[in-house]
């Protein structure tokens, strides 16, 4: 968080100061940039933790050998994830997806708890246990606000795991 803080802030002093001073050069180039060249208003970050649904896609640490990465989703969690997911979705897949960012509670939450299995398996001290993880997808479930609500308790706990 103070990383994105400190981004935001050199940023915004980068796009307010170099406009500044293409304004006071008299539209002259500044550092390489006339006042034609825009630069971005905003950057997009990515949560990258050692945790999260980013992290276990990018294939920077091994899987562990519980859960290989070519795993359905729905051997993983139960047959009840039928119901929700296509019966092809693995595990590598569901670390991958995007559509959760302005997207259905329960694309959010099978990103999520793939990762929160990852943790359970990998990482010593992480707050659920691998059966707690399957439970409460299989709980969340039931409708699109207890999806999200359990989505965005995985979500903390991977972000926060180191």
């Amino acid at each position: 968080m103070g990383m994105l803080v400190l981004c935001l802030v050199a940023c915004s002093v980068l796009v307010d100061g170099g406009s500044g001073a293409a304004a006071a050069s008299g539209g002259k180039e500044v550092h390489g940039r006339t006042p034609d060249m825009r630069m971005p208003g905003y950057l997009y970050i990515r949560t990258i933790g050692r945790c999260t649904p980013q992290f276990w896609s990018s294939g920077r640490e091994p899987w562990p050998n519980t859960v290989p990465h070519d795993s359905s989703v729905s051997k993983v969690f139960g047959s009840r994830l039928l119901e929700r997911y296509e019966p092809g979705l693995t595990l590598l897949e569901a670390t991958q997806r995007n559509d959760d960012i302005g997207g259905s509670a329960f694309s959010k939450l099978v990103k999520q708890s793939s990762a929160a299995l990852l943790n359970a398996y990998s990482r010593p001290g992480f707050p659920y246990s691998a059966w707690e993880i399957k439970s409460l997808v299989l709980e969340a479930l039931v409708s699109e606000s207890s999806a999200a609500s359990q989505a965005e308790q995985f979500k903390q706990a991977n972000e926060a795991c180191n």
